[in-house]
């Protein structure tokens, strides 16, 4: 594959990034009705077993397509920084697969303990909310519940890019903030969370059109 097609596959790839974003969002936030810490284990069952099939679809979509979709971004990218910065942009792809692998395992280990969780359920409903609880905390440590791994990628790629005058320069500041973000989830908040998700939503979007605008890899594009 040519370098130039390359670029707008991983244009691509990141646009496709910020819809899966988008998507969880809505479905998350609007779609489904997650029962309150206060509930009961048959509500907690009720709600798991009555959404499983669009709970196993979003785990599909939100983490082991992401992930998928992310490696071929990981690779552009570097493929666009690395005549500039080689050993600084390999550190930066290391992290960044690193965040994929993370990312489909989450997924995977969601929807294998969900449908563990749904059949033991109709025997065992006390054991079932214990072991889902153990899914969570294993997927929310994976990934789910801090972006560290996939700040650092971003904050490293955007400082190359800074320096080299790769993509402009409000896009790579921007990309700054969103790595600092992501660092910053390491701290139990949801509110760095929700602002690496939704900061880096525009990142994605924007570092797409800019890697299909101008897949040419010139300094300063």
């Amino acid at each position: 594959m040519d370098s130039k097609k390359l670029q707008k596959i991983g244009g691509i790839s990141a646009i496709i990034e910020a819809l899966i974003y988008i998507s969880a969002f809505i479905v998350y936030g609007s779609v489904l009705s997650y029962p309150n810490k206060n509930a009961s284990v048959a509500e907690e069952l009720n709600f798991l077993t009555e959404n499983y099939l669009l709970l196993s679809i979003l785990n599909l979509v939100v983490y082991v397509l992401f992930g998928i979709v992310l490696a071929i971004l990981v690779l552009a990218i570097h493929q666009r920084l690395k005549s500039y910065a080689p050993n600084f942009s390999k550190l930066a792809s290391i992290f960044g697969i690193i965040w994929v692998g993370l990312v489909i395992a989450s997924g995977m280990i969601e929807n294998i303990g969900l449908s563990t969780v749904v059949e033991m359920g109709k025997t065992a409903p006390e054991n079932a909310i214990t072991i889902w609880s153990s899914v969570s905390i294993v997927t929310e440590g994976l990934g789910g519940g801090n972006e560290i791994v996939g700040g650092v990628w971003v904050l490293l790629l955007s400082i190359t890019a800074l320096k080299g005058k790769f993509f402009s320069k409000p896009l790579n500041i921007l990309g700054i903030l969103v790595g600092v973000a992501g660092i910053l989830t390491v701290y139990p908040l949801d509110l760095f969370t929700e602002i690496f998700g939704i900061s880096q939503i525009v990142w994605f979007l924007w570092i797409g059109i800019s890697m299909i605008r101008k897949p040419v890899i010139t300094e300063a594009n």
